[in-house]
């Protein structure tokens, strides 16, 4: 009997057509890179055309990942109910319209709004292409290669992003990062409905809208209330309101999740060691990139006065060690679990960080390749053991939802990484006398307690603790 195109399918496909889904949803997660990067490369020029503030430019990166954040879970769970490729398809549609509006924006705050926009397709993307690698690789060994290759097409967005954005910003304009965005999108788009086959949960879980709520308004109010508080005061009545509102949120999150038959977030999850400690290193990780580049941009473009594409090939060595290692982390959790690549990654975070307190404007260009290419060393082996970490011991009926949390996680870190590196820096230049590079010394100095921490967690997670508490969650759900 001929299979209907939008027939469910819930078998895994043959071996060829296996590493030709990964591919396609590989390429949505590289156009989403180079987008982000580019971005970053841009935001001096998005100041001097827009006349976007400094809050404003932590805006344009952040209205992105927070809704990506707040959406991730809600994405993932449309997949499940509607169908995979289905929601694959409308979130490339709605991210490739997002990027069109932002090619097109007058001014900064529309410019932040199109980004949201965009955000809204990408919380269709990543999560449901998560899922569908999960659904099509299910032996943990082909799994956790696959989930390393994975990783090294965020390493390869890195190394083509600042290239190809560079490039862009120098021959046309910093909006032609937004145009490249729409002829990625609608090849995937063909690709996708030739060769992925429609598949849903053997369960749909059903929709929490109290928990999806508590966690937006968590998310925004604290990092409103983090990139606002230098321009209306730390100590006002709105900013403390921000606080206090995402301390309440939270609080009642818990509550009310505790509560709900089928939660957002399942509270059972933190009770096993492994996954606690992967959203704990997927938040710290990307808390880390996310204020790694912003401030690199502004600095090597303000500071050091490169051209957009002079500033991404200096950060191309970074971003190339990355895209080395990250198959190589890969392969490593594959062989030997998620504790040793965590920990050369945070050594390796740490170690970058305490060479960027060194900062200043005319530090030596070696001096500088260097500490980006151990910064992404330590980036490119930490991806792979958050998402495995974030899986391991969990049923497969719920080995989807808790990679989509460890995806959220990543947003939720590289939204606070954008809010709160970038704010210490512009809270210090005062004291700095306007100088940028010394005033980013203790964002810095975060980095590398950071780094510090990672670490930690990386001896935590590979503990006998730690695996006997996977076998009792795992239990919990049986």
């Amino acid at each position: 009997m001929t299979r209907t195109l939008g027939e469910p399918v819930d078998i895994a496909p043959g071996h060829d057509r296996r590493h030709v889904i990964l591919g396609i949803c590989a390429l949505s997660l590289l156009v989403v890179g180079i987008d982000s990067t580019g971005v970053n490369l841009a935001l001096p020029d998005i100041s001097r055309q827009l006349g976007a503030a400094d809050a404003q430019l932590q805006w344009v990166v952040d209205a992105y990942t927070l809704v990506l954040a707040g959406g991730l879970m809600l994405g993932g769970s449309m997949g499940d109910r509607f169908g995979r490729r289905r929601v694959f398809t409308t979130g490339l549609v709605v991210f490739g319209l997002g990027s069109l509006l932002c090619s097109l924006a007058p001014n900064a705050d529309l410019l932040i709004a199109s980004r949201a926009a965009q955000a809204i397709g990408g919380c269709m993307l990543n999560p449901v292409a998560m899922a569908i690698i999960t659904n099509t690789f299910r032996e943990p060994r082909e799994r956790a290669k696959a989930i390393g290759i994975w990783g090294a097409v965020f390493g390869l967005s890195m190394a083509l992003g600042p290239v190809v954005g560079g490039a862009l910003i120098a021959a046309v304009d910093w909006r032609a990062i937004f145009w490249l965005n729409l002829p990625v999108v609608v090849l995937a788009m063909a690709l996708t409905a030739r060769f992925v086959p429609e598949s849903r949960a053997d369960r749909v879980r059903r929709f929490d809208p109290a928990g999806q709520l508590l966690v937006v308004v968590f998310l925004t109010s604290l990092v409103f209330g983090i990139i606002e508080g230098r321009r209306l005061g730390w100590t006002s009545a709105a900013i403390i309101g921000c606080f206090a509102v995402a301390a309440v949120a939270l609080a009642t999150l818990v509550v009310v999740e505790s509560r709900v038959c089928e939660p957002l977030i399942d509270p059972r999850f933190f009770r096993s060691v492994t996954f606690s400690g992967a959203v704990v290193s997927a938040v710290l990780a990307f808390c880390a990139m996310g204020g790694f580049l912003f401030l690199t941009s502004v600095y090597l473009q303000n500071t050091r006065e490169l051209s957009a594409l002079h500033a991404g090939l200096m950060t191309l060595p970074m971003a190339l060690v990355m895209a080395v290692c990250a198959p190589i982390s890969g392969r490593l959790v594959a062989a030997r679990g998620a504790r040793l690549p965590t920990l050369i990654g945070g050594l390796a975070t740490a170690l970058a960080g305490l060479l960027l307190v060194r900062l200043a404007a005319d530090t030596l260009w070696a001096y500088l390749i260097a500490s980006y290419m151990i910064f992404g060393l330590g980036a490119g082996l930490l991806n792979a053991p958050i998402t495995n970490s974030a899986v391991a011991g969990m049923p497969r009926s719920q080995a989807g939802v808790a990679a989509a949390i460890a995806s959220t996680s990543r947003q939720v870190g590289t939204s606070l990484g954008v809010a709160i590196l970038p704010a210490v820096t512009y809270a210090g230049l005062g004291a700095a006398h306007g100088d940028f590079a010394r005033a980013s010394r203790p964002a810095w100095a975060i980095t590398a307690v950071i780094g510090v921490v990672l670490a930690a967690v990386a001896l935590v997670i590979g503990s006998r603790w730690a695996v006997r508490s996977q076998g009792k969650v795992a239990a919990l759900f049986d």
